[in-house]
């Protein structure tokens, strides 16, 4: 498979048409055709599903979507460091993020990197701990903000200098909100909404100790603001860090006892990365804000 068929194959895809792809990719309709029917004889499956209307990928066409934009992605990222070698510190660092405080953290050593070498830019991408790592080992990301608790044993790391606070989101008119905090009594007969994260779930299982076979559980969520609107709608009442944001119409109550979690930013082991990013990390180590 070549680069240059897997970029054709992608805008076919995107715009459901060899007709339109062709001529955005400055082609003959005959020739993208051609080279469409060519790497699905290379790969021995039908990528597309065909009418005189659209056309729509098959399941092993989806299949190849998702891995030909992480070829080309990691084919740009490579061809962009090396480019870029010789040069004044630039290129791109590319961060996985969780929900967290420590964002703030983050995002004022990204400032302060930049006035010193203000031609580099950021790629953030916003997901769980368990994405952030998969990206990280197929050298997508450079780096991951990474929400406790984690298995980091395959990685260096800064500690980063914020614990975050375990809370419920409620909705204001639920009885729950009259509380000051909740504790894991208060939650029995309660729909409930919990992060995806099974790492998460446990840590979770064990605050609630005793109480939890008597739990209900009604929902999962990977993103905070997917969970704050179900608990708007009625779903359930949220699991969820005491961030930075507010919501209309929902409350934050701390967990009684309390629960926190900390965040580490972390690397692969022995990774060779490029200038920028390791002088990054170095900035980053020696901000003399490391907890």
């Amino acid at each position: 498979m070549e680069l240059r068929v897997l970029r054709y194959f992608l805008m076919v895809a995107r715009e459901g048409s060899i007709t339109k792809a062709a001529n955005l990719l400055h082609i003959t309709q005959p020739t993208l055709s051609r080279q469409m029917i060519q790497l699905e004889e290379e790969l021995g499956v039908s990528l597309f599903l065909r009418n005189k209307y659209r056309i729509t990928l098959t399941d092993d066409g989806i299949l190849l979507k998702h891995r030909a934009q992480e070829i080309i992605e990691l084919a740009d990222k490579t061809e962009e460091e090396f480019k870029n070698k010789n040069e004044e510190l630039n290129g791109k660092v590319s961060i996985g993020c969780g929900e967290t405080k420590n964002m703030s953290f983050l995002s004022q050593n990204m400032a302060n990197f930049r006035k010193k070498y203000p031609l580099v830019r950021y790629n953030i991408y916003s997901a769980t701990a368990d994405e952030i790592k998969d990206l990280m080992e197929k050298g997508i990301l450079d780096l991951g903000l990474l929400m406790e608790p984690v298995d980091i044993s395959r990685y260096e790391f800064i500690r980063m200098p914020h614990r975050e606070q375990w809370g419920l989101l409620v909705r204001t008119d639920s009885p729950l909100a009259q509380k000051e905090a909740v504790t894991q009594k208060d939650l029995v007969g309660v729909p409930l909404i919990s992060a995806k994260r099974e790492l998460v779930q446990h840590e979770l299982a064990n605050w609630m100790g005793d109480y939890y076979e008597k739990m209900e559980f009604a929902a999962t969520y990977n993103l905070i603001m997917n969970a704050a609107n179900m608990v708007l709608n009625g779903v359930g009442a949220a699991f969820g860090f005491r961030l930075e944001a507010t919501y209309e119409n929902l409350k934050f109550l701390p967990l009684s006892p309390g629960l926190e979690t900390g965040a580490v930013l972390a690397w692969k082991k022995n990774q060779i990365f490029s200038d920028t990013v390791s002088a990054f990390i170095q900035f980053l180590r020696h901000s003399g804000q490391e907890v």
